[in-house]
């Protein structure tokens, strides 16, 4: 490599390094501003609260105890637990402060993944508030039943001022009903008021349920880059994703909403209505709470009604975010709530209109793991499989490369004849294409589809559910779902971690030479030919420090295939050499982009 060019490469390093780390040193960046169009109130912080959480002003709930009880409530903790979760109850306000899955392991703490993240005293899983979204939580300590060992009830009494001042006595009760196999549960809303109540009308709504505060498990926003949250709701058509930044509290739609929830990488939290009419609109909020760690909650309101005693019934779903456990509520017999026709596969995350191509490979994936049940091999043996199929289309693109290299000096003739005249340039460009039988669009088909394979093996591998907890190769790939490492440092190196990866180096190895085994040449010279190098050389370096925390199946993919197409690559470059070389010996050849007619004459003219 030339001095100048290693020199460039050093340079572009450094300066792509030093923005990245000044940048996120002395300009963070910033949330985005909130829609303060309409706020007004401010909800009061709990005692580990950090930042206050603004959101829009809403009409509260006046509530209070119709009368003393001669029972003193003390907050109590009571726990459910099934072969599936173990789910942990507080009687203040009958609400879910835990929810561990016990066939799912945290890779940090040991223990099964907690799902009910960022609980604090104002804001927890399952909780209640009378009126709109905006409207604090019910905190009062609830009287609780133990019905069975899978069941339990919490219910309290209060004098409720509706918005026309009239005053109601209501009692709330919640009850929790679980089923083992089931990730799913089922939770009753009941509020029973005095004969001829007017119902609950808080500005059109009765009560807001909502989601945990934040999706587990726990996770690191800034190192983690493959992670994030998704709000998701489903209309009964066709589902929507939004992907949460911090501070904020929207509300998404109004009308009749089949589900809504709060998606992760592997895992997702869902509300499911019974009745879907009783549907006002839905929240989504990424308050900052606690700290600096945001929420990721969706909340559900339920419309005003009328009349003393209503009983409304939700499903919530709070498990792995995969295909296996989450269509088997299509159907009555896949599970134990007989629920049919509830589409929950549409909260998986998918490519979009490349979703069709992202079952095909995962079926064949699937496939392959049943042969060879290590996902690591099968992620090898795909790729292999892959690059075969699409060696064709790679071998034309080459094939059409050298095509081009010898059209050439007439082209160049050409664009300096009617270099004046574009519409002429033209016409005689796609003559002489037309002459030789070269389409130029040809050689772009094998990039776009290396890039559709490409995209859809990205969402693939970086959401599969089977790679979570997934070993490759003992002490080092013990996960595929996460970077693998092969030496923990005592400190932190910016961009980086504290982890040192060997897979990335390899990843950076492989485009080095395949970058070296595809170069043109020399057919290119000047600045070009110095562009061309910084591109060959400088961005596999800056691909190095964008994925090296990415997910070892994911690099896995994209090593293999580079070293894949390199061999692949050798054998197309042998091919043209021959076809170069027939070319010599027919009196036509290509040297450095530019070819020569060799005359023959006669012997014995002088």
């Amino acid at each position: 490599m030339e001095k100048n060019t290693i020199l460039a490469i050093v340079l572009s390093t450094l300066v792509l390094v030093g923005f990245m780390f000044f940048q996120t040193r002395f300009f963070p960046a910033k949330n985005a501003p909130e829609n303060t169009s309409n706020a007004g109130s401010v909800q009061a912080a709990a005692p580990e609260q950090v930042n206050e959480a603004v959101k829009p002003s809403a009409q509260v709930a006046v509530v209070s105890e119709p009368e003393k009880s001669d029972e003193i409530l003390t907050e109590e903790n009571f726990t459910v637990t099934t072969d599936k979760v173990r789910v942990v109850f507080t009687n203040r306000g009958g609400d879910i402060v835990s929810y561990e899955l016990l066939d799912h392991l945290d890779r940090d703490t040991g223990k099964g993944v907690e799902l009910s993240d960022n609980v604090s005293n104002t804001n927890r899983m399952c909780a209640l508030a009378f009126g709109s979204a905006s409207n604090p939580i019910i905190n009062d300590i609830f009287f609780s039943k133990r019905i069975d060992d899978n069941t339990i009830g919490f219910f309290k009494t209060f004098n409720i001022k509706n918005s026309d001042n009239t005053d109601n006595v209501f009692t709330i009760a919640k009850t929790y009903t679980f089923k083992n196999g089931e990730y799913a549960f089922k939770l009753d809303v009941t509020v029973d008021g005095d004969t001829g109540s007017n119902g609950l009308n808080f500005g059109g709504a009765s009560y807001t349920i909502r989601t945990s505060p934040q999706l587990g498990p726990h996770f690191n926003r800034k190192t983690d880059r493959y992670e994030s949250r998704q709000f998701i709701a489903y209309n009964g058509d066709k589902s929507k994703r939004i992907v949460l930044s911090d501070k904020q509290f929207k509300e998404y739609d109004k009308g009749n909403l089949s589900w809504v929830g709060i998606g992760g990488k592997y895992f997702v939290g869902l509300i499911i209505p019974e009745n879907k009419s009783i549907v006002k609109s839905a929240y989504y909020s990424s308050l900052m709470e606690i700290n600096d760690y945001a929420n990721a909650q969706a909340l559900l309101v339920r419309d005003a009604f009328n009349g003393g005693k209503v009983n409304d019934t939700y499903y919530l779903y709070f498990g792995p975010r995969n295909e296996k456990d989450l269509h088997k509520y299509n159907a009555p017999e896949n599970n134990a709530w007989n629920l049919k026709g509830q589409n929950l596969g549409e909260s998986l995350q998918s490519s979009g209109f490349l979703s069709w191509l992202e079952a095909a490979l995962k079926w064949m994936m699937e496939m392959i793991y049943k042969v060879v049940p290590n996902w690591g091999v099968s992620i090898i043996i795909l790729t292999i499989f892959l690059k075969m199929i699409m060696f064709p289309l790679t071998k034309k693109s080459s094939m059409g490369t050298l095509k081009m290299q010898k059209l050439q000096p007439e082209l160049q003739a050409i664009q300096a004849k009617y270099k004046d005249n574009p519409q002429k340039l033209q016409a005689e460009t796609a003559k002489v294409y037309k002459a030789a039988g070269y389409n130029p669009v040809s050689g772009c088909l094998p990039m776009v589809f290396m890039f559709v394979i490409l995209f859809a093996m990205f969402n693939l591998f970086n959401n599969y559910f089977e790679f979570r907890g997934a070993m490759f190769i003992p002490g080092w790939i013990p996960d595929l779902s996460v970077g693998d490492s092969i030496y923990t440092f005592k400190f932190t190196i910016p961009f980086i971690g504290n982890e040192l990866r060997l897979l990335p180096i390899i990843y950076v190895v492989s485009q080095l030479l395949f970058g070296k085994i595809t170069q043109n040449g020399g057919t290119m010279t000047g600045s070009s030919a110095a562009q061309m190098k910084i591109m060959m050389y400088g961005m596999p370096l800056f691909f190095f420090f964008i994925f090296y925390n990415a997910p070892s199946g994911l690099l896995l993919y994209w090593t293999v295939s580079n070293f894949v197409q390199l061999i692949q690559q050798l054998v197309i470059n042998g091919i043209m050499n021959k076809k170069k070389a027939a070319l010599a010996a027919n009196g036509k050849t290509a040297v450095n982009g530019r070819s020569s007619n060799i005359k023959q004459f006669p012997k014995n003219k002088r």
